[in-house]
């Protein structure tokens, strides 16, 4: 089965940046449709942003949408979330997940849908 492992969170102020990544074992990860999501303290798991499997088409959540990037290296089997800009409202536990697709365009945004998580990095924003 996929594994995966985040890191790169931490305790930023408001208005700096971070770049999480997100390390995938097996030999299948070209085969996955990449998301990341957040949960904050007391709130439901949301969607961020997520990339197909070939890496040429990319979604994300209203709130994040000009300030996150998500991007993919399949050579290093390896997605990374670039988050510029950001907020004390982004202060939460970001998790990547795995969704297997049988098509490489294919993105979908529901946690339910993927069916492979890694543990998760904290991101703390100070205001």
């Amino acid at each position: 089965q996929v594994q995966l492992v985040e890191s790169g969170g931490g305790l930023v102020q408001a208005g700096g940046s971070l770049r999480l990544s997100c390390a995938v074992s097996g030999r299948t990860f070209s085969s996955y449709a990449m998301g990341w999501f957040r949960q904050g303290p007391g709130k439901e798991r949301e969607f961020v942003a997520a990339i197909s499997r070939s890496g040429e088409r990319t979604s994300y959540a209203d709130s994040v949408e000009g300030r996150f990037t998500i991007s993919r290296d399949n050579a290093k089997n390896t997605v990374y979330l670039q988050m510029n800009s950001l907020k004390p409202e982004d202060t939460a536990v970001y998790y990547c997940a795995a969704d297997w697709v049988p098509a490489g365009q294919i993105i979908r945004v529901r946690a339910s849908s993927y069916g492979a998580w890694g543990q998760g990095t904290q991101v703390t924003v100070s205001s």
